[in-house]
């Protein structure tokens, strides 16, 4: 993932060197009629900074190509789609983030997720959802609108009825067992959400993957492929959209061979009942103790 988006602004890069040399100056010359210092050029052209608009419209006026303008900034378009900071789409609230998961989901015909920690949105129980979505209200200073972020979530998932539309969604056992997104009386009713989830229907499919399986490949995150134009993945600071056929195709190869061992129906309630009634004997255990 990196390097792509690092191959992205280095193909940037070397426009701006193209158009600069074209204007007949060498790095220093252009830096002191554009008034910067010689190593934001040096960085620019490198890969090394990613420009802003302002950089690449003073840039091609500098270069006397004012042309070019459109071009670059298309280049940094298609880069910071790549890129894209949680903190500045979120300065308008969690309920505008959630309200962008919605638009592009109910665009889409196929939907394929795969999650390691946490419950997917789909499933999600209004408490289980207030939680997570209060963490990242927090993490990323966003306003206080998480009732109404929790509202637009729960409407994504009415999509799952949607005529037209697939859902295949995969989690590992970690998602049944780990309580890191809320305690066990959240947990033991989202729990119950899932051994739901498992009948929705021919059009939405649900895996479990057991910790007792061997996986065909390493990974330590999970994803989103929406229909096979681009998948998500959201690290802690951002989301990174890729968007090249090759990336994409890799993806949903990975999807496909851990879906392929995960366990659907009657199997997979039996393992979320399993891991139910152990939790809830916890609960149960530790009330008791002096």
């Amino acid at each position: 993932m990196q390097p792509n988006i690092q191959q992205a602004r280095e193909a940037l890069g070397t426009h701006l060197r193209a158009v600069r040399r074209d204007a007949g100056l060498n790095g220093k010359q252009f830096a002191a009629q554009l008034g910067w210092t010689a190593s934001k050029v040096s960085k620019l052209e490198l890969g090394q900074q990613t420009p802003t608009l302002a950089d690449i419209t003073a840039w091609a006026a500098s270069a006397g190509q004012p042309a070019a303008t459109n071009a670059l900034t298309d280049e940094l378009a298609a880069l910071e789609s790549f890129y894209q900071e949680y903190r500045r789409r979120l300065r308008s609230g969690m309920r505008f983030r959630q309200q962008e998961a919605l638009d592009t989901e109910s665009r889409a015909r196929l939907i394929r997720v795969f999650d390691t920690h946490y419950v997917t949105a789909f499933f999600q129980t209004a408490e289980y959802a207030r939680h997570v979505l209060a963490k990242g209200a927090r993490l990323h200073q966003a306003p206080d609108d998480v009732d109404d972020a929790v509202a637009v979530r729960l409407k994504r998932q009415e999509l799952l009825y949607r005529p037209g539309k697939s859902f295949h969604i995969v989690v590992t056992e970690a998602v049944l067992r780990s309580r890191a997104a809320a305690g066990p009386e959240v947990m033991n009713a989202q729990l119950d959400r899932l051994v739901a989830a498992t009948t929705l229907g021919p059009n939405v499919k649900f895996g479990v993957l057991p910790f007792d399986v061997q996986w065909p490949v390493f990974l330590d995150h999970g994803f989103w492929i929406i229909d096979d134009d681009y998948v998500i993945v959201e690290t802690l600071a951002a989301e990174l959209r890729l968007t090249r056929p090759d990336e994409v195709v890799t993806y949903a190869g990975v999807f496909d061979q851990l879906a392929a061992i995960a366990e659907y129906g009657a199997a997979a309630r039996a393992l979320i009942t399993q891991v139910l009634v152990q939790q809830a004997g916890k609960s149960g255990g530790s009330e008791t103790k002096p």
